[in-house]
């Protein structure tokens, strides 16, 4: 899909959710706590608010009441500040809004930050400059980041260093905190950008989105780069979720009902707001959520990337671990790296490599691979292609599985031939392994060797094995 066709299709979403809030007014808010703003129908329709940017501040001494932060904030006497000058920053910037929409998820991930580190938490709000639409949004992304700056520089005279702030940017708000790192010229220390926006800057110089140079380190998370993100790397590591583009359990059809379903907000940009879901569970550090580092998704898919060699063995995981877990200096640059996740939190899955050696066929076949614990059970259909028989005696075919679980948890692998009569009848399997990647070269793969696969008959094999934690 064209870049200009995105942006118009952004305008037309503006235009429909605007459509949904009309008469709305502004929430009464509690006079002790600070909260962010909101537009109203006649502020959007006059276009009468200038941009204003405002922001919050929380920490572990004031994590459910918000507070007014300013520059005046880290001099008062009468009224002191929250904000710790010894303790890392955490910055948040949002994207482009719905029109009257706050981002309800703002609380959410600033919670999950100071769970995970004791920190300084600013929100930055600029709802008054981000919902109109959209080409109009972009056109101030700069002076916001502008205003920010002014900021941190006073922050800066107050004893805060550059590399202590880390800025988290979601979307439109990720060029927000890459254009603040242009202006520091890329000393601050790092940014994560969450979905970066793609309208408008796939084709963008570097000096105007995010790119590796704004900050000493670039993370990113994609997760619908052939919508509303952007599809090329924009960091020092760029996380592919599932390719970067249709994330589990979010609906395929992006805009054929927009105007006939009201709940659309949720249903558009559910694979966008993934990316910031996926970052909030990896905060919990429940599970690693570890990238493999791959040109292309598709190789990713087939088994042709399993280590990670070019960091001298150690993965990059999401989260706040120092520069993604990477110790090797200096750090590789837009580097892509794929991993699969499930559809719900936390995310996780057990990356499976499964090969497959057969001798040669006849005609074409399908092979349902089950991977079964007591509990649960993981399908995936494998497509099998005639061969040349004079020129190979065997074919190996290679592709990724996940299950919830670790390979030493799975009791049994079943094979099933599902094709119809007119496909191959008779597979004659010389071995079929699976090992789970990235391992630390100890693990031994699963194998069983020489075997047919009848159609109609499955075949399985349980395994006898014990995890070792």
């Amino acid at each position: 899909m064209s870049q200009q066709h995105n942006i118009i299709l952004l305008c037309l979403f503006t235009v429909f959710i605007t459509s949904l809030v009309l008469g709305l007014e502004n929430n009464s808010t509690d006079e002790e706590c600070a909260d962010l703003n909101n537009t109203t129908w006649q502020e959007y329709r006059q276009r009468s608010v200038k941009l204003q940017v405002q922001y919050l501040l929380l920490t572990r001494r004031n994590l459910d009441c918000a507070q007014t932060f300013t520059q005046q904030s880290l001099t008062e006497t009468e009224q002191p500040s929250y904000f710790n000058i010894s303790r890392p920053t955490k910055v948040i910037v949002h994207g482009y809004r719905a029109l009257g929409s706050k981002p309800s998820w703002v609380k959410d991930l600033a919670v999950a930050l100071l769970r995970a580190q004791d920190v300084n938490v600013v929100v930055v709000d600029w709802i008054y400059g981000a919902s109109f639409a959209y080409n109009l949004v972009v056109e101030n992304y700069k002076e916001v980041a502008v205003q920010i700056s002014v900021l941190i520089n006073q922050m800066q005279t107050n004893g805060c260093k550059l590399e202590s702030f880390h800025f988290i940017g979601i979307s439109l708000g990720a060029h927000v905190a890459g254009f603040v790192g242009t202006l520091f010229e890329g000393k601050i220390g790092r940014i994560t950008a969450l979905d970066p926006a793609g309208p408008m800057f796939k084709g963008a110089d570097t000096f105007d989105r995010l790119d590796p140079s704004d900050a000493l380190f670039v993370d990113a998370i994609h997760t619908d780069s052939d919508y509303f993100g952007i599809s090329i790397p924009v960091g020092h590591v760029d996380f592919f979720l599932n390719g970067g583009k249709d994330q589990t359990g979010c609906a395929r059809s992006r805009f054929a009902s927009i105007l006939v379903y009201f709940p659309v907000y949720g249903y558009v940009i559910c694979d966008h707001m993934r990316a910031l879901h996926v970052y909030m569970s990896a905060l919990s550090g429940s599970c690693p959520l570890i990238g493999i580092p791959c040109s292309s998704y598709e190789d990713f898919l087939k088994g042709n990337c399993l280590d990670c060699d070019i960091f001298k063995g150690t993965c990059p995981t999401i989260g706040l671990s120092e520069n993604s877990g990477i110790t090797v200096s200096p750090i590789p640059k837009e580097q892509r790296l794929f991993l699969l996740t499930s559809s719900s939190t936390p995310f996780c899955a057990h990356h499976i490599l499964l090969r497959l050696e057969v001798s040669p066929l006849d005609k074409s076949a399908e092979v349902e691979v089950t991977l079964r614990t007591e509990s649960l059970r993981k399908e995936q259909r494998l497509r099998l292609s005639p061969t040349d028989s004079s020129r190979t005696d065997t074919t190996m075919y290679r592709t990724v599985l996940t299950h919830p679980l670790p390979l030493c948890e799975i009791q049994t692998i079943e094979l099933k031939n599902t094709g119809a009569f007119y496909r191959q009848g008779d597979i004659h399997v010389k071995s079929v392994c699976v090992s789970e990647f990235p391992s630390n070269r100890q693990d031994v793969p699963l194998c069983v060797n020489n075997f047919h696969i009848r159609r109609g008959a499955p075949w399985f094999h349980d395994f006898v094995q014990v995890c070792d934690y």
